[in-house]
């Protein structure tokens, strides 16, 4: 991560330090973006504490938008969610507020890039909502590891383009374009693309969980 002039001290004694130049406005959405990522992760505020090194007060004050953080400490945020500092900032020409609270132009959709050859387009303008939708592009052998895992909630897909092989407790599936499926996320579960050819899925899942 960039560094920068500005400092602060450690958690816990006060967020004064933590905050940016006073005449600085945080960017607009700014508290839902951070509270919906941590959602996401099923992190309490104590525990994106414990993982930032920002006290759970100031990053209270962040998610109800009542606090400007500097930009280490917006740094910090976004590498502990898994994030680029881009995240929080739309570009140029990317509509207004009520527009961006709403609706994704196909051009500015957010990115997550996983370290196993997937990644995610969020589709939805925030995972502050019940639903999140992404479009998810997996490399050829890309998986999302060897082993199952389970989180709350349901989700569904569409297969786009190639193919994907899904494992659903002690059900195995091969899908291919055109196929869908649905499950509860409380089951294991995993999937990988078996093809040699990038492999493009749509994904719903609620409540939102990356």
């Amino acid at each position: 991560m960039e560094s920068n002039s500005w400092t602060r001290e450690s958690p816990g004694l006060g967020a004064s330090a933590e905050h940016g130049p006073r005449d600085e406005r945080p960017p607009a959405f700014l508290g839902e973006q951070i509270r919906g990522l941590r959602n996401a992760r099923n992190w309490t505020l104590r525990e994106l504490s414990t993982r930032s090194g920002l006290s759970v007060g100031f990053l209270s004050l962040i998610e109800r938008n009542r606090a400007n953080p500097s930009i280490k400490a917006l740094h910090d945020i976004a590498r502990t969610l898994g994030v680029n500092v881009s995240w929080f900032f739309p570009d140029a020409g990317a509509g207004s507020e009520i527009e961006r609270k709403y609706v994704v132009r196909e051009g500015r959709r957010r990115v997550l890039n996983f370290a196993l050859g997937i990644t995610d387009e969020l589709l939805s303008p925030n995972l502050s909502g019940q639903l999140e939708l992404i479009r998810s592009r997996f490399e050829p052998s890309a998986s999302s590891g060897s082993e199952p895992y389970t989180h709350k909630g349901e989700e569904a897909g569409l297969v786009l383009s190639g193919e994907l092989e899904l494992w659903i407790g002690n059900e195995h599936f091969q899908l291919k374009a055109g196929d869908s499926f649905t499950f509860s996320s409380m089951t294991p579960h995993r999937y990988r693309n078996p093809g040699n050819h990038e492999a493009v899925v749509i994904w719903a899942i609620t409540p939102p969980s990356y």
